[in-house]
C-alpha cells in the first residue's frame, strides 16, 4: 500500500472523553473514530488488524473441531420470549418494530438464534456432540459508554455454541475450547490468567474467564501463588477466626442514636468483627420488587454479584429509608431476630456467637447473639473477598489485581434447550432437552487490549503476526529521485514476496513521517535517506526502538530473513 493512497488521517490530539490508552492513540493512529455515543467506524488500519485476530480464532476454532457459520444480527423478538430473557435483560436489549409492527431486538448474544437453527435439525444423538461457532457484530444498549473499545455499545463477538447429550460430553468440549482458547491468547502474545467467574445474564452451571492482567482492567481478580484465580465476583477464602472482646449473655442493650458500625465500634469500645452488619436492598423481579436484607460480619463488604445471585434477582438497588419503615424494618437497628422480611445470612457467620446486631427496635441491639437454629437455605457465601484474606485452597494471602476480560466460557446446561423446547432422541428413542455450552471472545475488544498493553512515549507497538503492515518504507526527501527509485524498488520486491508493506510515498516532512511511524506501530521501518549515497539504509525495530544500518546491496536478503 501507498501511504498516499492510504486513508489514515492521524492526529496529535486525543478525544476529550478519552481516557485509556489504548482509545487515545487508536483514535490518534486513525485505528478507528468515533460515529456515536458507544459507536466506533474501523478505519483501514484498524478493519486490517481486526481481520488478522479473527483469522487467529478461526484457526484456532476450526482445529478444534467447530464449524464457522454466520447468524442474523437482528433476531426476532419471539425467540427471546420463548427463552424468558427478553423480561430479564433490561434496558440493554434494543428493540424494534419493523414496518409490519412485528417486534424485534439487534442481538447482544445469540442463544436464542443458534438453539432455532439446530432446532428440529439435529434430532438425533448420534448428531451429537457438534459446536457452532460465529463472528458477528452485536449490541448491548450500555447506559454509560466508556472506555472505547472496552466499553462500546456496538462490539464484534466470537461466539461458540456446542450442543451434547451428556454433561461428561459437555465437560470435555469445556476443556477443548479452553485449550483453544488459550493457544490463541498465546499467539496474540498476551499476558492472562483463567479465572472462576459469575455467569451473569448468559446463565448456567459454571463459567471460566480469560483475563488479561492490566492496571487498566475493570474487574478486580483475587490470585494467589497457588494458582487459584477468581473474578471478584465470585472470590472465596478460607474462613477467618476472629477474638471475641465481648462475652455477655444474651440481652437487649439500650444504644441511643448509634446505627453504624463505626459508632458501634466506638460505643462498645470494641473492633469492627463483632458486629453483624444489615444491609438493605430492593430486589427486582419481572413482576415485582421486595425488601431484602443481607447480614454479613461487620468487617466485611457485601459482594452484590453473590447478593444478586442469592436472592436470583434481575437486578438489586439501593432501599429508601422510607421503604424500610413501610416493610416494618427500623433503619440502623435491622437485626437477626425476628426480621420481617425475607433476609440471607453470610455463611461465615453460620454458628458464631457473642456477636452485637440490631433488636430492631429504635435505639436497641442485641448483645450475645447466637447465629444458630436458622435454616440452611438463608446461608450463602455473600462478602468481598480483600487484599490479604486467605485463600480456600492454601490459606496463603490473596492478592487483588486488575484484568480485563477478552473471553468467557460457559456450561449452560439445558437451560435454553429446555425453555425453547429443543430436544433430540438419545439412544433409547426418548425426547431429550439439548445440554449446551456457549463460548465467547470480545473481537473488536482483543483490539483495544493489545493496544492498551503494547503502546509507549510515541504510540502504538505491534507485532507482525496483527499488525496492518510488517514495514513501513520512509522516503527521507520525496524529491530525491535515487531515494524514490530505491524506495520503489523495495517496495515491489515486499509485494512479489508477501511481505506487507507500507511505503511512505507523501509530500511530507520527514518528522511527520517518522510520527506517524512510531504513531500507528508497524513492527518494522526501513528509512531512505541521505545515506544511500554511501549505499546505507537505515532498519529501525519499533518495539525496541533499535537503529542498524544495513548495506543498500543487503537489503533485500535481510527483510527476507527477518521479516517473511
Amino acid at each position: 500500500m501507498r501511504f498516499s493512497k492510504l486513508y489514515a488521517p492521524t492526529t496529535k490530539e486525543a478525544p476529550r472523553d478519552a481516557i485509556l490508552k489504548s482509545h487515545i492513540l487508536l483514535s490518534r493512529a486513525a485505528y478507528i473514530e468515533q460515529l456515536g455515543s458507544g459507536l466506533y467506524s474501523y478505519l483501514p488500519l484498524g478493519l486490517e488488524v481486526l481481520e488478522n485476530i479473527k483469522n487467529i480464532v478461526i484457526k484456532h476454532m476450526k482445529n478444534a473441531g467447530a464449524n464457522y457459520l454466520n447468524l442474523s444480527f437482528v433476531c426476532p423478538l419471539n425467540y427471546w420470549d420463548e427463552s424468558g430473557r427478553s423480561a430479564k435483560f433490561g434496558k440493554e436489549l434494543l428493540r424494534f418494530k419493523d414496518r409490519k409492527e412485528n417486534d424485534f431486538i439487534l442481538s447482544p448474544t445469540a442463544e436464542e438464534a443458534i438453539v432455532a437453527l439446530v432446532r428440529g435439525k439435529i434430532t438425533s444423538y448420534k448428531q451429537l456432540p457438534i459446536n457452532l461457532f460465529q463472528i458477528q457484530t452485536k449490541f448491548r444498549d450500555e447506559a454509560r459508554p466508556r472506555f472505547g473499545l472496552f466499553r462500546a455499545r456496538e462490539f464484534i463477538m466470537k461466539d461458540a455454541y456446542s450442543f451434547h447429550d451428556s454433561l461428561e460430553s459437555l465437560e470435555t468440549e469445556f476443556l477443548n475450547m479452553q485449550e483453544a482458547y488459550c493457544k490463541i491468547f498465546d499467539e496474540l502474545g498476551l499476558n492472562y490468567a483463567i479465572v472462576e467467574a459469575d455467569s451473569g445474564a448468559i446463565g448456567g452451571s459454571g463459567s471460566r474467564e480469560f483475563m488479561v492482567i492490566s492496571p487498566s482492567g475493570e474487574d478486580d481478580l483475587a490470585i494467589c501463588e497457588c494458582g487459584y484465580c477468581a473474578n471478584i465476583e465470585t472470590a472465596k477464602r478460607a474462613k477467618r477466626k476472629f477474638i471475641k472482646e465481648i462475652e455477655a449473655d444474651f440481652a437487649k442493650f439500650h444504644t441511643p442514636n448509634v446505627k453504624t458500625i463505626e459508632d458501634l465500634a466506638k460505643f462498645f469500645k470494641c473492633k469492627e468483627h463483632n458486629f453483624i452488619k444489615a444491609v438493605a436492598k430492593k430486589a427486582i423481579y419481572v413482576d415485582k420488587e421486595e425488601i431484602i436484607v443481607y447480614f454479613i460480619r461487620g468487617c466485611d463488604e457485601l459482594n452484590e454479584t453473590k447478593a444478586l445471585n442469592a436472592a436470583n434477582a434481575l437486578d438489586l438497588v439501593d432501599a429508601s429509608e422510607e421503604e424500610l419503615i413501610k416493610a416494618n424494618l427500623v433503619p440502623g437497628f435491622i437485626g437477626l431476630k425476628d426480621c420481617p422480611v425475607r433476609f440471607f445470612i453470610d455463611s461465615e457467620l453460620e454458628n458464631e456467637s457473642d456477636l452485637i446486631c440490631g433488636a430492631n427496635e429504635k435505639d436497641y441491639h442485641y448483645v450475645g447473639f447466637k447465629v444458630t437454629s436458622f435454616l440452611q437455605e438463608r446461608f450463602y457465601d455473600l462478602s468481598l473477598v480483600k487484599e490479604n484474606d486467605e485463600c480456600h485452597k492454601c490459606n496463603r494471602a490473596l492478592k487483588i489485581t486488575k484484568g480485563i476480560e477478552v473471553g468467557h466460557i460457559f456450561k449452560l446446561g439445558d437451560k435454553y434447550s429446555s425453555a425453547m423446547n429443543a430436544t433430540y432422541l438419545d439412544n433409547n428413542g426418548k425426547a431429550k432437552p439439548f445440554i449446551m455450552g456457549c463460548y465467547g471472545i470480545g473481537i473488536s475488544r482483543l483490539l483495544a487490549v493489545i493496544a492498551e498493553c503494547n503502546n509507549d512515549d510515541y504510540g502504538l507497538i505491534f507485532d507482525k503476526n496483527i499488525s496492518a503492515f510488517t514495514l513501513q518504507i520512509i522516503i527521507s526527501d520525496i524529491k530525491n529521485e535515487e531515494q524514490v527509485k530505491f524506495a520503489n524498488d523495495i517496495y515491489e520486491y515486499c509485494l512479489a514476496n508477501s511481505i506487507k508493506a507500507l511505503l511512505d510515498d507523501r509530500n511530507e516532512r520527514f518528522g511527520v513521517k517518522m510520527s506517524d511511524y512510531e504513531l500507528i506501530g508497524t513492527p518494522y521501518a526501513i528509512v531512505v535517506g541521505k545515506k544511500l549515497d554511501d549505499n546505507l539504509v537505515e532498519f529501525r525495530a519499533r518495539k525496541t526502538l533499535e537503529k542498524l544500518e544495513l548495506n543498500s546491496n543487503e537489503v533485500k536478503d535481510k527483510l527476507s530473513n527477518l521479516l517473511k
